[in-house]
């Protein structure tokens, strides 16, 4: 399962709508690929199609997509959005991660 905090619901509403995307019936795809600083990075994109061996969940109004393999990365994990000073964007609270990169985009386990 994969969490979605409120602000991040809101800000990926607003995003999808932007992108031409429907939050009702469209997705959030998150996957895990290798690279970045620790070994392996999220990624984040809006899509509208699912595939065969795709999870699909839905937390907090948003409908989430992720492959087979990239799911064993992200059991647990909540979708949040950072807004602060040091720059704004999605940001994934993963329990599974034992070191994180100073920009968050990339883990290692």
């Amino acid at each position: 399962m994969i969490k979605v905090s409120e602000i991040a619901k809101r800000k990926v509403i607003e995003l999808m709508q932007e992108d031409g995307f429907n939050p009702l019936t469209d997705f959030v795809r998150v996957g895990v690929k290798s690279g970045g600083c620790s070994g392996l990075s999220y990624d984040l994109k809006f899509d509208n199609k699912s595939q065969e061996e795709d999870k699909l969940f839905e937390d907090n109004g948003v409908r989430i997509i992720v492959d087979k393999k990239s799911f064993l990365y992200l059991i647990g994990t909540t979708l949040e959005y950072s807004g602060g000073l040091n720059g704004s964007g999605f940001v994934f609270n993963n329990p599974n991660a034992n070191r994180t990169c100073g920009c968050g985009e990339s883990f290692s386990l």
